[in-house]
């Protein structure tokens, strides 16, 4: 019975056929031939390739270039530049004539445009769908089934990012309404930002908070904080997280935001440590090596469970470029939603380009080049965390200037904002004199007037001031804080 049911005649599945619309190509190409103003309403976003019938793609491309050198699109000027029969029976000129007798409106054309452009979307979706299929079944050894993944994102989003035909152009009055809405959210927003609270009182004053689409460069020298610094937003950010549904489903962020943080140097728990010894108020040497009493451990445990909740998302893969950074913060954005993203830090990335990775110089470039343009396709902040170059330890003020920037004048080209941290004490730590003499009673007096502060210096804002906020910081805990300054104090507590 097996046998036979084997030699049964396999039954024949049709071929589906790729969506298409014949009858809206026509009656575009009619529209433009009756008013050549109708392509001028598609031709932002239609190109010739997304029509289905190749001949239509030839008429639609032979239309464009009559139009667009200044002349008048009819079928007497367009049959010169086209084959002279269509069929056997019809001839071009005739086959034009028709389109004219079925045309839409210029009115409509738009409409008819989206709709053939929403078809060629599709059919490009069904290639890559095969595509993929086949590259799974065909891979070879060296071509991992996660490199794969990465490859289709990456063909997805970009047939996404190329689905869009919503942009061009804004009115001014459209412009100002925009303007007058961030503002308004801003009058609403805690501190009375414009953009993202870091936290940080004094530095969201002189920022306005984290602006979307800016590319935030913070750089320091080691053992300054700067991951400290960073992690300490990137909670700060993540903890305060509000958000509203639209009538449309999306969910609109009101206040604070989703983090992501891409770490390359630490692990997620190192920095899971960090984030809980700031937040329970124990020394993260103390967690590390288990020298807590149990009233301690008690707090921990009920920290982590509050921060359990927050959306502050950490990938600590090492040796990522920055095309397959860009597809992870993508596929974050998509799944998980993205106001923030940190990058920890700079130097650790690579080139996507092979001609880049020849060239380190050239390859920063094409990092920093493409982390502002992500700042700006997924409209998030994006901080960048990145090393100083050694000649500062050379100088006698050793506070950090722009021309510091390790590797490539592109940091400083394509960064919004440029924040270096900086710390008076731990300099002056390793200057002590010897115990009982004049110059260590003057060191010790130093060491009081800078211990437990830091600075971070704003050396390049494009929308703002430049300047110095001064912070405390508690290296136990890894933790900045608002300095309480002596002007905020009341007069009984001052000296």
């Amino acid at each position: 019975m097996e046998a036979v049911r084997r030699l049964q005649p396999v039954e024949e599945t049709r071929p589906r056929i790729a969506p298409h619309n014949i009858e809206a190509e026509q009656a575009l190409l009619g529209a433009i031939l009756v008013n050549n103003e109708a392509f001028y309403r598609v031709s932002d976003f239609l190109e010739a390739i997304h029509f289905y019938e190749p001949i239509h793609r030839e008429i639609y491309e032979v239309f464009g270039k009559i139009i667009r050198s200044g002349k008048t699109a009819t079928p007497i000027t367009a049959k010169t530049y086209l084959p002279d029969t269509l069929l056997e029976d019809v001839t071009m000129a005739q086959y034009l004539a028709r389109l004219m007798a079925e045309a839409t409106t210029v009115l409509n054309a738009a409409d008819y445009g989206q709709a053939i452009y929403d078809l060629a979307i599709r059919r490009n979706l069904i290639l890559i769908s095969e595509e993929v299929s086949d590259r799974a079944y065909t891979a070879d050894v060296e071509t991992s089934a996660t490199k794969q993944i990465e490859e289709a994102e990456k063909q997805l989003f970009d047939l996404a990012e190329k689905g869009r035909y919503d942009g061009g152009f804004l009115g001014f009055n459209q412009a100002l309404t925009d303007a007058i809405m961030m503002a308004g959210e801003a009058f609403k927003r805690d501190g009375s930002l414009s953009g993202t609270a870091t936290g940080l009182t004094d530095l969201d004053r002189l920022m306005g908070g984290l602006q979307r689409s800016d590319l935030i460069i913070l750089a320091a020298r080691p053992a300054m904080g700067k991951t400290s610094l960073a992690t300490n937003i990137a909670f700060s950010v993540a903890k305060a997280y509000r958000a509203e549904p639209l009538p449309d489903g999306h969910i609109r962020t009101v206040n604070g935001g989703v983090v992501g943080f891409f770490s390359l140097e630490m692990s997620a728990e190192q920095l899971a440590t960090r984030i809980l010894a700031e937040q329970a108020e124990i020394s993260s040497s103390d967690i590390r090596r288990g020298n807590i009493h149990e009233s301690q451990y008690s707090k921990l445990v009920e920290t982590s469970n509050l921060m359990a909740q927050v959306p502050l998302f950490i990938d600590d893969t090492g040796g990522l470029n920055i095309a397959q950074l860009a597809a992870r913060a993508r596929r974050l954005k998509r799944q998980k939603g993205l106001d923030l993203l940190i990058v920890d830090y700079l130097q650790l990335l690579s080139g996507s380009s092979r001609r880049a990775n020849e060239n380190r110089v050239q390859e920063l470039t094409e990092i920093t080049t493409s982390l502002k343009a992500l700042a700006k396709e997924l409209s998030v902040p994006v901080i960048a965390l990145s090393q100083l170059s050694r000649q500062v330890e050379n100088r006698d003020d050793k506070r950090p200037q722009l021309a510091d920037l390790r590797e490539s004048g592109s940091i400083e080209q394509d960064a919004d904002v440029v924040l270096f941290v900086y710390r008076d004490e731990y300099y002056l730590k390793n200057k002590e004199p010897k115990e009982g003499t004049q110059e260590h009673l003057e060191w010790q007096a130093e060491m009081e007037k800078v211990h437990g502060r830091a600075e971070v210096i704003i050396a390049k804002q494009r929308h703002g001031p430049t300047g110095t906020v001064q912070l405390h910081f508690e290296a136990n805990l890894t933790r900045f804080s608002n300095l309480a300054r002596e002007d905020y104090l009341p007069d009984r507590f001052r000296e």
